[in-house]
């Protein structure tokens, strides 16, 4: 308990100075959920008991007062996170950043839509928006004010790439990643028409190089329209 405890101690300081709360008592429970989370090493609510001091006689009151937490409509999550994740990029300016625009089906009933920041082969969330949607393609209204938000956050990074996949080659949103003086990386169906490529317009599996092999192609436009 004295390790958890230390621990505590050291987030709740870091998260009162950086973190946006209306309460002070949603940092301290953020604290101590995040030292349990480190001391068990597991997500389990159950297995965080023995590392948070309480009055509580059943472990089921401690789960309950983490369970209260993570319904409570007055925590704002974007207030607490983001900050957080501003901080550890805010050494990153001089560098290019990567962000990875992706979704996840749940449950064939949700889709959730992620922006997360590339860091060492791994995808950290920067924000993200849950639909009532039953598939991983969604329209570019859908997940336009994410990037708008993206954007004005990450204001002072001049260098910028997105990383999408497939789902997300579309006219508009290639048309406001240049308006927003973005780089960007995405996968394209193989249906999808380039011109310029060859000597006439061509889908993209006809474009495939070799196993092993890649191939560039500049000065090149997609669909019918030329975009």
């Amino acid at each position: 308990m004295t390790n958890s405890t230390h621990l505590y101690g050291q987030l709740f300081d870091f998260l009162r100075q950086y973190c946006r709360a209306k309460d002070l008592r949603h940092l301290k429970a953020l604290a101590w959920m995040s030292s349990a989370l480190i001391a068990s090493g597991s997500l389990s609510l159950s297995a965080w008991e023995p590392f948070v001091p309480s009055r509580a006689t059943k472990a089921q009151s401690v789960e309950r007062r983490w369970q209260r937490f993570l319904v409570n409509e007055r925590i704002h999550v974007t207030a607490l996170y983001v900050p957080l994740v501003l901080l550890a990029l805010s050494g990153w300016r001089r560098h290019r950043l990567y962000l990875a625009l992706d979704t996840t089906v749940l449950w064939d009933r949700y889709c959730m839509i992620q922006l997360s920041v590339v860091c060492c082969g791994r995808a950290v969330p920067l924000l993200w928006r849950v639909l009532e949607h039953g598939s991983a393609t969604v329209a570019f209204d859908e997940y336009r004010g994410m990037l708008r938000k993206a954007r004005w956050l990450l204001r002072h990074h001049c260098d910028v790439m997105l990383l999408a996949d497939r789902g997300f080659a579309n006219h508009q949103l290639l048309q406001w990643l240049r308006s927003s003086q973005w780089h960007y990386c995405l996968r394209l169906p193989c249906d999808v028409v380039v011109q310029g490529a060859r000597r006439y317009p061509t889908a993209v599996a006809g474009l495939y190089p070799p196993v092993g092999e890649a191939r560039l192609c500049r000065q090149v436009r997609l669909w019918v329209d030329g975009t």
